[in-house]
């Protein structure tokens, strides 16, 4: 027997707007329309789509939502705005009830739009594990979306790094659920705070796929799904006040997500207290018929995706429209389903200011990659860039000499760019089509930074594939040069249209085609070697960083975004002081995938195994141009389960120039009714130091940062003792203390405040000589 959902609490102004509506003037809201949309794959799997409805037709009765109006095909933004501007204005004066439509857009990387800013990917905001300037990003991004009449931007990516054989993870911040948290919840703040909705996405478990395939079911209990992958949603909820959550396409054990109400009701709004809207995924709703197989039809998914939770049907009504209002008509489905979804989307209209908005007055210029863009470019890039070796080579001397600059990605724009960026996700079908932004490439930076050096470029091999003929050559610059500089790594794109990206999953995390033998190659000639790996993955590269033979330096790059090229260079001068750690593990090997820092003990090397899964380099490490030590860790030494402890450590800049250290604190839960991870970050900083100059950094955590699902379901903070450590790394127990939690097992509520709630500060006294 099915029950009658209860309707939301919404204001007179929306529910009167409910009670006028007929069942086709509702459904018109509850879905997208693409009004660009043609030939170009610029979504996946949009063969899934079956609208064929005119635009004309299909806004008789209002729209909910424009898909992409700036972001399907490359338009002047002034004059698309112009177009959006009077499209609004007939949808006030020429529909029945005179309800604009919600635009929504990519943003993960910027604003996907031609001529647009273009950021550094996700995973490069994870190797910052700079919050306060993430938050900067967003508010920059969300200030020109609504300049251009845009509401709702579908970003950011909250999915936990499980495997990096997936595609999708240059989309993702981090391994570990905190940083993920805490990163991207500032995201949602910027954005929010110039009045542009964030997107929660992919809800949940996306990125726990088997093994790394895109789209493929995800075996996951639930402990991991409540302590691993649901953080850093929920802190986006509770502490972000998000507006808007986009469904997953996965399954968890055998239940697509789209279709799960205890996710998209049950935890999301009755455990959270969520209020705005759940969006699909594109085409999620009709997969349920297509592909997950649970629906005879499209409008019994349509019926399932809103008794789950789902709102909005994206980017089309493929579902939501004819399949349901028969299903409906015919006594099937409960038009109070629709109602529900309707209140929602309304309100959400109506906080926006939308159904109030005249739109008189379009813009009639409009930069979108401002000076003020391009400095928070650099700044983001340059924090990010991780080296992760140099035995010295780096930085290179001002009067290198002749510099052979060598590899695929050297001279290369679209090699700095995530796989939403606008120039790799849409300008790749308009290719006689400018980007219409400054891109400088790494040979390019080079160039500006060295002035005075001579610079040999040779491309050497190409991204993929298995030509060598270029190889002798670079061999051949680099032997005849005082220092070699390669630049390999990725190409990001769709669906095979590229080596990492949505839909381009790998067996194999070796670098994509022959780029190891051309390093190797270039290393043979005895030059000393500087390898920069520009990618969207982290690559099974222990023999760059390991042995005799490996390069002089290696120098990880998450596609740095427009201003990547630059900081590049500039952290190869030593203009630029390297400050960014690694967000995931350096992996092995793909046999030793999935893996995660968050390992209970069996989880890592033992006895009885031959198998090593050790990473090559560990979650959070990172040098620079100085060294740090930390001692003195302290902390109280007990603490009741479920209150607040205080820890705090001495960090010294012990080095000859001024850097930027990241404080990283802890975790082991020595023993606990349920298997606990090895290493848990409990909270970071980044610490700005002078030459010889140190501070005292005090964190204060909750005890929740250290809950956990108990046996019965319950979340709980669990008495016993803890083990706390500082150090480079999570592998690095540099200075260590314990504290025991006492009293009872403590059930984690919303009363227990803030998740996001490590609160860190930092006293310096005058230097240390």
């Amino acid at each position: 027997m099915t029950t009658t959902p209860s309707l939301p609490a919404a204001s007179e102004r929306v529910r009167r707007l409910l009670a006028e509506m007929t069942l086709d003037e509702k459904l018109a809201q509850l879905v997208g329309y693409w009004v660009d949309k043609g030939d170009d794959n610029v979504a996946p799997l949009d063969g899934e789509m079956v609208v064929a409805t005119s635009y004309e037709d299909a806004t008789a009765n209002g729209i909910g939502h424009l898909t992409r109006v700036y972001g399907t095909r490359p338009v002047d933004p002034v004059e698309r705005a112009s177009w959006l501007w009077s499209e609004q204005r007939r949808l006030r004066e020429q529909t029945r009830l005179g309800i604009p439509a919600l635009v929504h857009e990519e943003c993960l990387t910027g604003l996907a739009a031609w001529k647009a800013a273009t950021f550094p990917t996700p995973l490069a905001w994870g190797a910052a594990f700079d919050p306060e300037l993430v938050e900067e990003l967003g508010a920059a991004i969300g200030a020109s979306m609504r300049e251009l009449g845009i509401h709702q931007g579908l970003a950011p990516v909250l999915d936990v790094i499980r495997d990096p054989r997936w595609g999708r993870v240059d989309e993702c911040i981090a391994e570990d659920p905190y940083v993920v948290g805490t990163i991207g919840t500032a995201y949602v703040r910027g954005l929010q705070s110039s009045g542009v909705h964030a997107t929660l996405k992919h809800f949940v478990g996306y990125s726990a796929s088997q093994a790394g395939r895109n789209h493929a079911p995800v075996h996951a209990g639930e402990r991991e799904v409540r302590d691993v992958l649901l953080p850093p949603f929920e802190m986006a909820v509770r502490d972000g006040g998000v507006r808007s959550v986009m469904n997953s396409y996965a399954e968890i054990d055998g239940v697509p997500v789209a279709a799960n109400p205890a996710y998209l009701t049950g935890i999301l709004r009755d455990e959270w207290g969520f209020d705005g809207t759940v969006v699909a995924d594109y085409f999620a709703v009709a997969f349920l018929h297509t592909m997950h197989r649970i629906a005879a039809d499209r409008g019994e998914a349509a019926e399932l995706a809103l008794t789950a939770g789902i709102d909005v049907e994206l980017p089309t009504g493929d579902a939501f429209l004819t399949p349901l209002a028969e299903r409906i008509r015919a006594g099937l489905a409960d038009e109070t389903l629709v109602d529900r979804a309707v209140l929602r989307l309304l309100a959400q209209k109506e906080e926006l200011g939308l159904l109030d908005e005249t739109f008189e007055n379009p813009p009639t210029a409009i930069d979108l990659d401002t000076p003020e863009h391009r400095a928070l470019a650099l700044r983001l890039a340059e924090e990010s860039l991780v080296l992760l070796t140099n035995d010295g080579a780096l930085p290179l001397a001002a009067n290198a000499g002749r510099i052979a600059v060598i590899g695929p990605n050297a001279d290369a724009a679209e090699a700095l760019m995530g796989c939403y960026s606008f120039a790799n996700h849409v300008l790749a079908h308009h290719p006689e089509v400018p980007l219409g932004f400054a891109i400088p490439p790494v040979l390019d930076a080079l160039r500006e930074e060295f002035p005075a050096a001579e610079l040999v470029a040779e491309r050497g091999c190409d991204v993929d594939g298995d030509d060598r003929s270029g190889i002798p050559s670079a061999a051949s610059a680099a032997a005849g040069a005082d220092v070699a500089i390669v630049v390999v790594g990725d190409r990001a794109g769709l669906f095979g249209r590229g080596t990492v990206g949505e839909g381009n999953d790998v067996e194999s995390l070796e670098l994509p085609g022959v780029q190891r033998e051309l390093v190797e190659a270039v290393v043979r000639t005895g030059t000393p070697t500087v390898v920069v790996v520009l990618s969207g993955r982290p690559y099974a590269i222990g023999w760059a960083i390991e042995g005799a033979d490996a390069p002089a330096a290696v120098l990880q790059a998450f596609f740095p975004g427009e201003e990547g090229g630059r900081a590049l260079a500039g952290v190869l001068s030593g203009r630029v002081s390297p400050t960014g750690h690694l967000p995931v593990s350096l992996p092995r090997s793909a046999g030793a995938e999935p893996f995660s820092y968050l390992h209970p003990l069996l989880g890592g090397p033992s006895d009885v195994t031959s198998a090593d899964s050790t990473p090559v380099l560990p979650f959070g490490h990172g040098l620079g141009y100085t060294t740090f030590e930390r001692s003195a860790l302290e902390a109280d030494e007990a603490v009741a389960a479920g209150d607040v402890f205080e820890a705090t450590v001495t960090v010294r800049n012990t080095g000859d120039r001024d850097g930027t250290d990241l404080v990283q604190l802890y975790a082991r839960d020595v023993y606990g009714s349920v298997t606990r991870p090895v290493a848990q970050l409990l909270g970071y900083a980044r610490l700005p130091l002078a030459a010889g100059e140190e501070a005292v950094v005090r964190f204060r955590v909750p005890t929740a940062r250290l809950a956990f699902t108990g046996r019965d379901g319950v979340r709980i903070v669990e008495p016993g003792d803890v083990e706390l450590w500082v150090g480079p790394s999570c592998a690095v127990r540099e200075t260590e203390t314990r504290i025991a939690l006492t009293g009872a097992v403590h059930p984690v509520t919303a009363a227990d405040g803030r998740l996001v709630g490590v609160e860190v500060a930092a006293t310096a006294p005058a230097p240390t000589v």
